[in-house]
């Protein structure tokens, strides 16, 4: 349902929100790093979002890429129909009157509309506030997450380490 293109641009957001609101924009080539995939298509996928007015892509060497609104007002579809186009449920010609199309196009319609409705209420900050399994889960279940929470670990890790650091340097 969802394209690996979709799912690696879910993926970018959810790093981006995880680093808050006033983070420095970040380079596509680290994005692509901390989810081990190429550059060049870390760069198709975040010129996608980019074009969709998700992101907001910064030039020159502190240049990167960052959100354009806030976490929670991202949807899931938002990100689907940037990545892979309008969903659409055009399976039979158009009728003006959804009782009068054929069976399969009713049952088409309902699940176009389950899909989208989903879609619609998931957002990319519902997604970072819980990024991987329950801790009994993580490492027995597959998560398409698992990226996105080990780059969040890392981040924290990162700044234990420079608090630490801060705190040598005024004791000294």
């Amino acid at each position: 349902m969802l394209t690996k293109t979709t799912e690696m641009a879910i993926q970018v957001l959810c790093i981006l929100a995880l680093q808050g609101e006033d983070a420095d924009p970040i380079s596509p080539r680290l994005l692509a790093e901390r989810l081990d995939a190429s550059p060049s298509y870390m760069a198709k996928v975040t010129g996608l979002l980019v074009r969709a007015g998700i992101l907001q892509a910064t030039r020159g060497i502190h240049g990167g890429v960052q959100l354009m609104h806030r976490p929670e007002r991202v949807t899931l579809l938002d990100v689907t129909e940037a990545c892979q186009g309008k969903l659409l449920g055009d399976y039979c010609q158009d009728a003006v009157v959804i009782s009068q199309t054929c069976a399969f196009h009713r049952a088409m319609d309902d699940l176009h509309s389950a899909i989208v409705g989903a879609l619609q209420r998931w957002t990319i900050s519902d997604l970072a506030a819980q990024p991987e399994p329950a801790p009994a889960l993580r490492g027995v279940a597959r998560c398409k997450m698992e990226k996105v929470a080990q780059s969040l670990r890392k981040s924290r890790e990162r700044a234990t380490a420079r608090a630490a650091d801060d705190a040598d340097r005024k004791d000294k």
